[in-house]
């Protein structure tokens, strides 16, 4: 038997991305729990996997050439795994484009923007002090994800995935795009979304890739609470200063 790829997570959207593709490719896998409100991302040795102190990041003890090889970004290592295994990244060019623009459309829009859109919901209220400035950016944020759900409902017209037949695109895709209806999102609007969202939760992997962490969940920190010092207020001598604690 392979040894399992060492999966560094923690239960959020980005991590869910990786969970569901290692279930998806039937690959053995070894959770390693990154605590990101209790600052596991600083430690050393996580650095070394992951340079930008963000989870997920992998080990795959069976890399190219039979060698250990780390990742880190969630869009590199789906194509990774894709790669490695074959499955849902296509080998033509021309649909393995079409996967890529879908794929890297999540990386630098749905993620950032969902992610903002969650922040100032979930967080801000009680990190700030100024109804007004959390009024804007709640609805700044939650207009930009309504604009995401119209461009994918518009991509899905005539399809019942985003690039195709189903890949790693709709799996860095869908933990993100479940999340809308909590950002105030009217998801009867986005009908196309609503069936490809039923679609994809359908499959068993999907379903088993995100219970993965369901123990580890924890409530959004408190105002000056030491998670909230480690999850929002990082600067790169903050990072540092982290780092030197958990040396």
């Amino acid at each position: 038997m392979p040894q399992p790829i060492e999966l560094y997570f923690w239960p959020t959207p980005n991590g869910w991305k990786i969970s569901i593709a290692l279930e998806e490719m039937d690959l053995p896998y070894e959770l390693k729990p990154v605590a990101i409100g209790e600052g596991a991302q600083f430690k050393p040795e996580f650095l070394k996997i992951s340079p930008n102190n963000r989870m997920p990041a992998i080990v795959d003890p069976a890399g190219p050439g039979g060698e250990p090889i780390s990742v880190f970004e969630s869009g590199a290592i789906l194509q990774y795994l894709g790669r490695k295994t074959g499955k849902f990244y296509p080998a033509d060019e021309r649909a393995r484009v079409m996967v890529d623009e879908w794929l890297f459309w999540q990386m630098a829009g749905v993620g950032p923007m969902f992610g903002q859109a969650s922040h100032f919901r979930n967080y801000a209220p009680k990190l700030v002090d100024d109804p007004v400035k959390i009024d804007y950016s709640v609805q700044r944020y939650n207009n930009e994800v309504n604009r995401l759900c119209g461009v994918l409902d518009r991509r899905l017209e005539g399809r019942d995935h985003v690039a195709g037949a189903y890949s790693i695109a709709d799996m860095a895709l869908y933990p993100w795009v479940k999340l809308a209806m909590l950002y105030g999102q009217d998801m009867a609007v986005f009908a196309r979304v609503s069936a490809w969202l039923d679609r994809v939760a359908a499959r068993p992997a999907v379903e088993k890739g995100l219970a993965v962490g369901a123990e580890l969940r924890r409530p959004p920190p408190e105002a000056d609470s030491e998670a909230a010092k480690l999850l929002f207020g990082q600067t790169a001598a903050s990072i540092a200063e982290a780092a030197s604690k958990q040396a």
